[in-house]
């Protein structure tokens, strides 16, 4: 069973990244299982390609430093030249009526006067990455099923109309994370987005900016430490975000501390503590560019290996061989 992961490159990777998946993914990996940084996801809206390339080696790097062995990670665009080729035979198997009716589509699409085609068609993209690696589980929270639906029916159909190739996957719901909140608008998501935001913890931040960002976390009225995610909904995501990194519930990690200044220092130096090693494993990396450079390289290798019999075998029955 070969389960695919993937992180695109639209940001920083922040704790809320790291504590709900990226930690998760080193903990339980399974020999088979591949993690890909999807940086020509990242192109459906305008970007700087300077800042694109730095990002993905970031992130690249990230992944390594949390424990993913170089085996199971590459960069999407290292197998540029194989996923166009499956792209646009998945395109010329998916309808026009599909696409348009991915969600996110409708969503980053409404009130645009321009929308990218990319947009629309990255679904069909993810498709490739999915199929082309014979994955048979893709964990995805809610906003993506409706993609892993869309690679089912592709697969099928491809299937049905040329001969069987490839794995039917399905969507898995991975085990509930902590879901990390803007230490400065509990309301919304930690997001990679938001990189000028003092809200948001980014996992290579230096522990004296970590400090920093939780002594000027917002938390709640009055002066009592307990775990009321509706009532309380700052103090609520400190402790969520203390007994993630301690391994507990945010209502005994509530009971370890007396008072709001007390909370913010615990859980600031958890925080640090947390990602200290991965923060020092990947900025060596980040510093050896040889290194990153022939970790990655190797990485496409393998996952080029995993790839070639499955997209010769597509363009075989598509009468393209």
């Amino acid at each position: 069973m070969t389960r695919l992961s993937g992180i695109t490159p639209s940001g920083h990777v922040h704790l809320g990244n790291h504590l709900g998946a990226v930690r998760r993914w080193a903990a339980e990996r399974e020999p088979e299982d591949l993690f890909f940084v999807s940086d020509l996801h990242a192109m459906t809206a305008p970007h700087r390609p300077e800042r694109l390339r730095s990002l993905t080696r970031e992130v690249f790097a990230v992944l390594l430093g949390a424990g993913i062995e170089p085996d199971s990670v590459f960069v999407q665009s290292d197998l540029a030249y194989e996923l166009g080729a499956l792209n646009w035979v998945l395109e010329c198997t998916c309808t026009y009526g599909e696409a348009a009716r991915m969600i996110q589509f409708k969503e980053k699409g409404a009130g645009q006067e321009s929308v990218r085609v990319g947009l629309l068609t990255y679904p069909v993209l993810m498709a490739a990455d999915i199929l082309m690696q014979g994955a048979s589980e893709v964990p995805v929270g809610t906003d993506q099923d409706q993609h892993v639906e869309l690679a089912r029916t592709l697969a099928r159909r491809f299937n049905s109309n040329y001969g069987e190739v490839f794995v039917v996957p399905r969507a898995v719901v991975p085990k509930t994370a902590a879901r990390i909140r803007d230490l400065g608008d509990p309301s919304r998501k930690m997001a990679k987005s938001s990189q000028q935001s003092p809200g948001s913890v980014f996992v290579l931040d230096e522990p004296d900016a970590i400090r920093r960002k939780f002594r000027r976390a917002v938390t709640d009225g009055g002066d009592e430490v307990r775990y009321d995610p509706e009532a309380k909904p700052g103090v609520a995501n400190l402790l969520e975000i203390l007994a993630a990194c301690k391994g507990t519930s945010p209502y005994a990690a509530a009971d370890s501390v007396g008072s709001y200044a007390e909370l913010k220092d615990t859980v600031a130096e958890a925080v640090v503590e947390e990602l200290r090693p991965v923060r020092e494993r990947a900025r060596e990396l980040l510093d050896d560019s040889a290194e990153l450079d022939r970790v990655r390289a190797h990485g496409a290798k393998r996952a080029a290996e995993r790839a070639r019999p499955r997209l010769e075998a597509a363009l075989r029955v598509a009468g393209l061989r």
